[in-house]
């Protein structure tokens, strides 16, 4: 039975930490996992009700956005840390997401990476705080805080850390599990 994962990665940057684990996740996702990395979170417009009435025009980047996170059986989010928070665009994309109904009870990871000793721990528990409010599932094993991310990488983004390697495939194990427990 595959299991289908999508990562989610809070940062645009083409070198990003966070989305390069998410490269890791699906390099190291065993046989019957597809993962997908989502790459369209540039492409969303500025979230506003007024855009998302009955009626209103639909808009193809968050129908496709919904529909990804609907088709998915499990979503990891790796975030960095901006301002002690979520970066802007993920805040916006999860808006789009609030009232549309994707994240009920959905298995959710969130991994929060950052060149700093906390890990982006801020951002992480603003990002567990937002997805808990969408009723997403997030049990404690579902989460990863990766402080000093850029000394387990190479400078091509490689996990080189044998520990977040086994850290990360854990927790796409889990993810996957899930449909198989339903």
């Amino acid at each position: 039975m595959t299991v289908r994962i999508l990562g989610i990665s809070g940062s645009l940057r083409s070198s990003s930490s966070n989305t390069a684990l998410l490269r890791a996740c699906a390099a190291i996702a065993p046989a019957n996992v597809q993962f997908t990395v989502y790459d369209g979170l540039d492409k969303l417009p500025y979230f506003s009700p007024e855009l998302d009435t009955e009626g209103s025009t639909p808009i193809d980047a968050v129908l496709s956005f919904r529909n990804q996170v609907r088709d998915a059986d499990a979503v990891i989010f790796s975030t960095p840390e901006y301002a002690f928070g979520v970066p802007g665009v993920l805040k916006n994309a999860l808006d789009w997401l609030v009232s549309s109904g994707e994240f009920v009870y959905k298995p959710t990871g969130v991994i929060s990476a950052s060149p700093l000793a906390t890990g982006g721990d801020k951002a992480h528990a603003s990002l567990v705080q937002t997805l808990n409010v969408m009723t997403a599932s997030i049990p404690e094993e579902y989460k990863l805080i990766i402080p000093l991310v850029r000394t387990k990488m190479d400078p091509l983004g490689n996990v080189t850390d044998p520990e977040l390697k086994s850290s990360l495939l854990t927790l796409v194990n889990r993810l996957a599990s899930t449909k198989t427990s339903i």
